[in-house]
């Protein structure tokens, strides 16, 4: 929601119009149809509701008078209260909501006709159904109590999607009444057109509804029709019919050679690994494991998005119908949702290519008709909180939610391991009537409609198959550590308590190498508290990992080194084990791009007391190296130097980028004298800085290395045009991304700094007299805004260099046109042997 506020534009109408007070302003529906008692209860509150409800100012709302939620200019909360009368007299701005019912078949709009008692727009068609968004409720929960208080409509939260927000300010009644209101506006996508006798109508309010072709409509409206409620379809409103439009007459083939060109941007690649030193006990874990690895996969489906499982269901359903259906599935089974990882997450599907779900009983029964079928919905913009908050909720209220919580509640809400739902969503869906009538709102929705829900409640059903597998596979196991972590973790996700399954894990010495749990907070865009559920299954390299004892064993030394005050620095650092494995599987967040390594837990707690572990992906860091990073090479860097890029470098520089993760700032002491964590502060930034924190001082932690004469003088010059040639595959995840994000930051820093050097030939080199200052310099800089916990510093470094500058943009397009896949999507021979050993 936020996000979408953020483009919401101005549709200005200044005219003179017939006095009237409209619950939903200029050019909005009208009331319809409801039961006595429904009517009854109307008068009281257009939800249903009693009036005595408090407003923030103090004092009680008066009973029949509805209040709105005064809205900042940007469209952001205020915390105040206002009744409706006076909102639009002193033209705050507030919110509202349009729902459009769209028949996909028959490419027909619903609309309504407003009763011809009215006192404005008397007799006139208008939007299918609309209104206020009275104080403290929700945009989602009003559209859905509009749709169903107007037409009669019951449907669930999935078949609305928010398609825009468009901000109406205009001035009627001489000057008297003002209207400044963001309109959130839904579009419900049914298949055929729901029969007209299947709406309950309020005669009071709509005398009739029908059906009419959108591109109809939209003309009619272009000729301001007097029969017509007026839209301005040249300005902001018009999206409705160009969403449409787009959406519905876009050419297959077309769409078949874009989707084609975005999978060829992954190399296909097959990831395996030799299991002949596992005992029979170890195989059967092993076996285990991957079908609870699937069963994490279906946590993820659903965090990502409430309608992502129904669609992949669907796509895959249909992925032999056609060359078109084949490629969506095969393009969103890299990205495990309809939004592109390596596009700004910009959705690559539609509503329209989503699932079709029946319901039979959502409004007036009508002879010989089944009922609705309806596309499960999402949103085109990608929800900054994915399905770990309500879509509709924003960061203000989120804010004053958590304001009124006690200090253990706050934690709890800001928590890695739970989701945030809304009271009135819950009674709305518990409801038999989908709208619950009280004379009492506050029996239903108290001051604050926000509520925690721990995972291991949401995903109940999920987590109890997958502890029931990774009992099985403890019991199988002959390791004895791998068998404590994977019980410790089957009562993790039980009880929502991870601490005891993360030591557990960091401990874990067997040759069955596992992650599996909820770990990073990539999905969580709004704020970075809340965890994904991802599972790594391997095979531990001992060769490899008995070579990496230097990097931990040196975490102390590197943390008091590091080019940070020495106020800062902690003097608890723990040396992190290093694991490298060969990995046969993965799964839940393991989209898009693939991660070579990963640096956990991420819980401050065991950080601080214990330290991080560190697992190196050796197989996909070598895959890459091939694929894609000497390609990448080979075209961007200079001949005098491209000659120094080699996977020792590449993956050096990966095991370093991991160590860092564990030291630097993490519990903080802020001016205040309050203690709290790097994350906490920097919220939904914390991601992109702490992986260019990670990356930038790696490099630094490389140099000192070899300073200390611990590592071969010769790797100093190919670690940093590694470093470079690495930029370029980074940002090429996009900035969106986390890691993508860092790398732009730190390739535009060291290329302000004269670092990088752009040649005429449109290659890179690295000028070696600059850089150890320039990546000692970044270093600092991100060091000390983590020390601080300073917000705003970490937005301005972000603003500042986080760019698609020039030099990136050359880089990328020469790229794109010889065809450098930009990652790796594995497959793996294990997952076919488990499916045929069931």
């Amino acid at each position: 929601m936020e996000a979408i506020l953020k483009i919401a534009v101005k549709f200005i109408t200044r005219r003179t119009l017939p006095s009237f007070e409209s619950k939903r302003g200029i050019g909005s529906g009208s009331k319809i149809q409801r039961t006595k008692s429904q009517s009854r209860s109307r008068q009281l509150d257009r939800d249903g509701f009693g009036e005595k409800k408090m407003s923030s100012e103090g004092g009680n709302h008066q009973e029949g008078v509805e209040y709105l939620d005064v809205l900042t200019r940007a469209g952001e909360k205020t915390g105040v209260s206002k009744p409706r009368s006076d909102v639009h007299r002193d033209g705050d701005y507030h919110r509202a909501v349009h729902v459009w019912i769209y028949a996909e078949r028959t490419q027909e709009l619903l609309l309504q006709k407003r009763a011809y008692c009215k006192d404005s727009w008397p007799g006139h068609w208008d939007i299918s159904s609309a209104g206020h968004i009275s104080a403290r409720d929700s945009s989602l929960v009003s559209a859905q109590r509009e749709l169903h208080e107007e037409l009669g409509v019951i449907l669930p939260k999935d078949a609305f999607e928010l398609i825009f927000v468009f901000l109406q300010e205009c001035v009627i009644n001489d000057g008297t009444f003002i209207n400044n209101e963001f309109n959130d506006v839904y579009l419900v996508t049914t298949l055929d057109p729901i029969p007209l006798e299947a709406f309950t109508l309020q005669e009071t309010e709509v005398s009739a509804v029908k059906y009419l072709p959108y591109d109809k409509y939209r003309d009619l409206l272009a000729k301001e029709s007097p029969e017509y409620v007026p839209y301005d379809v040249t300005g902001q409103y018009g999206q409705l019919f160009e969403i449409i439009a787009k959406r519905y007459n876009e050419n297959s083939m077309s769409r078949s050679l874009a989707l084609q060109k975005k999978i060829l941007r992954y190399a296909s690649v097959t990831l395996d690994a030799k299991l002949s030193g596992l005992t029979d006990g170890d195989k059967e874990a092993l076996n285990c494991l991957v079908k609870a690895a699937r069963v994490i996969d279906e946590i993820f489906y659903l965090q990502a998005w409430c309608s992502n499982p129904t669609l992949r269901d669907s796509l895959k359903e249909h992925a032999d119908t056609s060359q078109l259906d084949k490629l969506k599935w095969m393009y969103y089974l890299i990205n495990k949702s309809p939004w592109s990882c390596l596009d700004e997450n910009e959705a690559f599907l539609t509503t329209a290519d989503s699932a079709v779900k029946l319901l039979s009983n959502s409004t007036r029964q009508v002879t010989g008709w089944k009922g609705i079928e309806y596309k499960a919905a999402f949103p085109c913009q990608k929800p900054p909180g994915a399905n770990f908050y309500p879509p509709d909720m924003d960061k203000m209220e989120f804010n004053l939610w958590k304001s009124s919580l006690h200090k253990d509640e706050q934690e709890e809400a800001t928590g890695f391991f739970n989701v945030i739902k809304r009271k009135s969503q819950l009674s709305l869906e518990s409801s038999s009537s989908c709208v619950p009538l009280y004379a009492d709102q506050s029996k239903v929705q108290p001051k604050h409609d926000l509520f925690v829900v721990p995972f291991s409640e949401e995903y109940k059903p999920f987590l109890t198959k997958a502890a029931d597998l990774l009992l099985k596979a403890g019991n199988s196991t002959s390791s004895p550590s791998l068998k404590r972590l994977l019980h410790s973790k089957a009562e993790a996700f039980l009880s929502n308590e991870y601490y005891e399954s993360d030591i557990a894990w960091m401990e874990l010495d067997s040759k069955i190498d596992v992650t599996i749990g909820p770990y990073e907070t990539y999905e969580d865009t709004l704020f970075g508290y809340k965890a994904t559920f991802e599972a790594f299954i391997g095979i531990r390299d001992d060769e490899a990992t008995a070579k990496l004892n230097l990097f931990g064993d040196n975490l102390k030394v590197l943390e008091q080194n590091l080019p940070l005050d020495n106020a800062y620095k902690s003097k608890d650092i723990i040396a992190a084990p290093i694991r490298v494995i060969q990995l046969v599987y993965n799964a839940g967040d393991v989209k898009g791009p693939q991660t070579v390594a990963f640096n956990l837990p991420n819980d401050e707690r065991i950080v601080k007391d214990r330290g991080t572990s560190m697992v190196l992906l050796k197989n996909v860091s070598e895959a890459k190296f091939e694929h894609i990073l000497k390609p990448i090479a080979d075209a961007c860097i200079s001949a005098e130097q491209n000659w120094l890029v080699d996977f020792d470098s590449f993956f050096t520089h990966t095991i370093c980028h991991e160590c860092c993760h564990g030291i630097g700032p993490h519990t903080i002491t802020l001016p205040d004298g309050r203690k709290s964590t790097v994350r906490l502060e920097l919220q939904e930034l914390h991601s992109s800085l702490e992986e260019a924190k990670a990356d930038i001082v790696g490099l630094w932690a490389l140099k000192f290395f070899i300073n200390q004469e611990l590592l071969p003088k010769d790797l100093e010059k190919s670690m940093y045009v590694s470093f470079l040639a690495g930029c370029f595959r980074s940002v090429r995840f996009g900035l969106e991304e986390a890691h993508g994000k860092g790398l732009a930051l730190q390739f535009n820093w060291l290329f302000e700094k004269g670092a990088f050097i752009l040649q005429p030939d449109k290659t890179f080199y690295v000028d070696f007299a600059k850089v150890e200052d320039a990546v000692e310099g970044l270093s600092r800089e991100i060091l000390t805004i983590q020390a601080k916990g300073d917000k705003m510093a970490a937005k301005s470094l972000l603003d500042k260099y986080c760019l698609m500058t020039d030099p990136l943009k050359g880089a990328l397009q020469k790229l794109e046109s010889i065809q450098v896949p930009v990652d790796i999507a594995p497959t793996f021979p294990i997952a076919n042997m488990v499916s045929e050993s069931e």
